[in-house]
């Protein structure tokens, strides 16, 4: 099938997709555990099939090249979401409307300006990888190609400027 699919053959795409659908999904629902992120990661793997059939190569069963697709895809959203701590909208207000905690601006509050402080004292060589990584979400990768520098430059210069904020964020804590 996937040699039709590398000639053009859609029909053949959709059958890849009618014997997989399930089992991949339910592959990322057991690594995920979100059945809503799962789904949305299984349609990102046939997009990438889909997208990259001309890439495979028939070393290994097709099995595994769409596994390892799917196992790399909800490796990068597990890592992804657990930098970010997810608290439901509905807690949010449920919280705010009994004063649990504040509805200003996060830039007026201590720890809004001690981040924003401490970005601005990042030497620019340090604060433009970080922003586009961490605020914007761009890849090392596509940050790399909107610098025109090497990802390892971009990887260091993430780690060193990461390194600076925690060592300022702990600083400004302590006070």
């Amino acid at each position: 099938m996937i040699r039709r699919v590398q000639s053009g053959d859609e029909g053949a795409f959709e059958e890849i997709v009618t014997v997989y659908k399930h089992k991949i999904v339910n592959f990322l629902f057991q690594l995920t555990g979100d059945y809503e992120r799962a789904v949305e990661l299984a349609q990102e793997t046939f997009m990438r099939v889909y997208f990259k059939a001309h890439r495979y190569k028939p070393i290994a069963p097709f099995s595994s090249w769409i596994y390892a697709i799917a196992s790399n895809l909800a490796k990068t959203d597990l890592k992804r979401s657990r930098r970010y701590y997810h608290v439901p909208l509905e807690d949010v207000q449920h919280r705010a409307h009994e004063g649990m905690i504040s509805t200003e601006n996060p830039e007026s509050s201590g720890m809004g300006k001690n981040v924003k402080q401490a970005l601005d004292e990042l030497h620019p060589r340090y604060r433009i990888p970080v922003i586009l990584k961490d605020i914007e979400g761009f890849t090392q990768e596509e940050i790399a190609n909107i610098l025109n520098i090497p990802v390892g430059t971009i990887k260091a210069r993430i780690s060193r400027g990461r390194s600076h904020l925690r060592k300022e964020l702990e600083r400004a804590l302590a006070c």
